[in-house]
C-alpha cells in the first residue's frame, strides 16, 4: 500500500471536526489528531458538537481540551440541538453551518461516516458535505450495535502510545457512558487492530476514514 502524507512535522494543518455527539469525534479521529500532534505538525482545530448540555457539555469540554493540548491552537464549540431529532431540526442544523462557513476555511474535515446508522450522525455527514463542498472531508466510523461497519478506503496509522490515550482519555472523561455495553477499551482497541491489519501498520494500530473525493496534486 502507498502511503501518502498530508503534512510533514513543522507544517500547519487547519482542521475542522464535527461530532453530533459529546464523543463521537474522540472515537472516530481522536488518535489520528494525537497522532499528528506527535509528529509535530501545528493543527489549528476548530472543534463542534452539535448535541451537548448539561453533563454531556461539561465531558465534551473537558474531553477537547485535553485532546488539543498541544494544538497550536483551538476553538471548541458545543450545541444544544436535540439529541435523536437531528432531521427534524434540519433547517436550525442548516443555518448553524452556513453561519460556519463563514468563521472557518479548513484545510481538513472530520465528520461521520455518510451512511451512518445514527440518524444524527447522517445528517451531519449530510450537511458538511452540503457546506464544504471544495475541501477535503474525511468521514470517520463509530462502533454500535446497529452492526454498521463498512469498507474504508484511507487509513491513517496511529502510534501504539496515541492510540492507548486516547483510550485512557475517553474513559476517564466520559462517565455518562461507561454503563453503555459498547463503551469500553476493548472495543475501541479491537477496531483500531483491526483497521491496523487492514493496512500493515507499523505500530499495529489505525483509525480508518471514507473518502468520496481527494484531489492529489
Amino acid at each position: 500500500m502507498k502511503t501518502l502524507r498530508i503534512v510533514g512535522p513543522g507544517d500547519r494543518l487547519s482542521v475542522l471536526c464535527l461530532g453530533a455527539h459529546s464523543d463521537d469525534i474522540e472515537i472516530g479521529a481522536g488518535a489520528t489528531l494525537l497522532s499528528w500532534l506527535d509528529q509535530g505538525i501545528r493543527l489549528d482545530v476548530h472543534w463542534c458538537v452539535l448535541s451537548g448540555a448539561g453533563e454531556r457539555e461539561q465531558e465534551a469540554r473537558a474531553s477537547a481540551n485535553d485532546f488539543l493540548r498541544e494544538a497550536a491552537s483551538s476553538n471548541i464549540e458545543v450545541m444544544a440541538f436535540r439529541d435523536g431529532f437531528f432531521p427534524e431540526q434540519g433547517e436550525k442544523i442548516k443555518v448553524w453551518f452556513e453561519e460556519l462557513k463563514d468563521r472557518v476555511d479548513p484545510d481538513v474535515v472530520l465528520t461521520h461516516r455518510g451512511d451512518d446508522a445514527h440518524q444524527d450522525h447522517r445528517q451531519l455527514a449530510r450537511l458538511a458535505w452540503n457546506t464544504f463542498r471544495d475541501h477535503l472531508i474525511l468521514e470517520y466510523e463509530i462502533p454500535k450495535w446497529d452492526g454498521d461497519m463498512a469498507r474504508p478506503n484511507f487509513y491513517m496509522p496511529v502510534s501504539a502510545s496515541a492510540m492507548q490515550r486516547k483510550v485512557d482519555l475517553l474513559v476517564r472523561h466520559f462517565g455518562s457512558q461507561r454503563s453503555k455495553q459498547w463503551f469500553d477499551a476493548e472495543t475501541f482497541l479491537g477496531l483500531a487492530r483491526l483497521r491496523g491489519m487492514e493496512c500493515r501498520a507499523q505500530e499495529r494500530y489505525a483509525e480508518a476514514f471514507f473518502a468520496r473525493k481527494v484531489s492529489l496534486a
